[in-house]
C-alpha cells in the first residue's frame, strides 16, 4: 500500500468525485481510477459506492479514510522534520490545545518565538483529552494542552502559570443570576450543560453528594455552543470563566462556584518524544516564559 495511493483515496474521499479529485490532484481519471481500483482489490474490500454524478464511502472506506488520515499525517511531519533538520530559522510545531483563557500564555510565547524564527510555522488542534491526546500517542503532535493532570508514567509535563475558575454561564433575567456564587445544592434538578471530560471529573468531586441530583441536559465539547443554548433558555452551562462573552449586551452572566474549584492547565509531550530542532527550542523559550510570568509580582 503506497502512501501516494492513500494520498488519491483521500482526494475521492473528501470530494465525493472522480473528476474534481482528479484535477486537484494533476492527474489523469483513468489513472485514479486504475489506482482505486486496486487498493480495492489488495484490500479485498469495496471502498466506494458509485453514483451517477458523486461517490459515497462504504462503511470499509470510512475506516480506511480515518486510519489514512493519520498515516498522511505522520508521513508529512516525518518529511516536514527531515527538512527541518538543517533550517536554524523555523519549522513546523504541532499543537493540541484544551479550551482555556490561559491559552493567552501559549499564544504570547508563539508571537515571541516567531519573531526569533520568522520561518516556523505551527498546527493546532483543539478537543477534549481524549482527542488530542490519542493524536500525541501516535507521535502527530508535539505538545498537548491538558485541563487535568497528565499520567507522569506516559508524559512529561509543564504547569501554566495560572488556574482556570469554574462557574456558571446563566440567562441574565434568571433568578440564579442575583445570586454571588453558586452552590451545588443550587443545581439540583436543573438541565445542565458541561463537558463529559468536566462532568465527570471536577463537577463530580466538588458537587460531593448533591452530585446525584444534578442533571447534564446535555454534553458539548466546545463551551461556546453549550453557551448558545444556555441563552435561548434550554439550560445552564458549567465552565472556565472567561470562555464565554457575558458583557452586559450578551444576555449572560458568569457566577463563580462556591466553594471555588479551579482546574490547573498543562503543556505535556510523550517522555519519548524526540523532538525536531525547533520543538526543543520552542520548549525551552516556554519555560522561561512561563517561569517569568510566575515571578511577575
Amino acid at each position: 500500500m503506497e502512501i501516494r495511493t492513500l494520498r488519491y483515496f483521500l482526494a475521492v474521499a473528501r470530494e465525493e468525485n472522480m473528476t474534481r479529485a482528479a484535477e486537484i490532484l494533476h492527474v489523469t481519471q483513468p489513472t485514479l481510477s486504475k489506482a482505486l481500483k486496486s487498493l480495492e482489490d489488495e484490500l479485498g474490500r469495496k471502498l466506494f459506492v458509485r453514483r451517477s454524478f458523486s461517490i459515497r464511502l462504504t462503511e470499509e472506506g470510512v475506516l480506511l479514510r480515518n486510519r489514512a488520515e493519520d498515516l498522511i499525517g505522520m508521513a508529512d511531519r516525518i518529511e516536514q522534520e527531515f527538512i527541518s533538520l538543517d533550517d536554524i530559522s523555523g519549522g513546523e510545531l504541532y499543537l493540541g490545545l484544551a479550551e482555556s483563557y490561559q491559552i493567552r500564555y501559549l499564544a504570547r510565547a508563539i508571537r515571541d518565538f516567531k519573531a526569533r524564527y520568522p520561518r516556523l510555522h505551527y498546527h493546532i488542534t483543539s478537543g477534549d483529552t481524549e482527542q488530542i491526546a490519542d493524536k500525541l500517542d501516535k507521535g502527530l503532535l508535539d505538545f498537548l494542552v491538558l485541563a487535568e493532570l497528565p499520567d507522569s508514567r506516559k508524559y512529561e509535563y509543564l504547569a501554566f502559570p495560572e488556574k482556570d475558575v469554574w462557574g456558571l454561564v446563566i440567562p441574565a433575567g434568571d433568578p440564579l443570576a442575583e445570586k454571588e456564587a453558586v452552590r451545588a445544592e443550587d443545581l439540583a434538578g436543573l438541565p445542565l450543560f458541561c463537558s463529559e471530560q468536566g462532568w465527570n471529573g471536577d463537577i463530580k468531586k466538588w458537587a460531593g453528594s448533591s452530585f446525584s441530583k444534578m442533571k447534564l441536559e446535555g454534553s458539548f465539547r466546545l463551551s461556546y455552543n453549550g453557551s448558545v443554548f444556555a441563552r435561548e433558555g434550554l439550560g445552564y452551562l458549567l465552565t472556565f470563566r472567561h470562555l464565554i462573552d457575558t458583557s452586559g449586551e450578551s444576555g449572560l452572566v458568569f457566577r463563580p462556584l462556591e466553594p471555588p474549584l479551579e482546574t490547573a492547565l498543562y503543556l505535556a509531550w510523550n517522555r519519548s518524544q524526540t523532538f525536531t530542532p525547533i520543538a526543543e527550542r520552542f520548549l525551552q523559550q516556554l519555560k522561561t516564559s512561563f517561569s517569568d510570568t510566575e515571578k511577575q509580582p
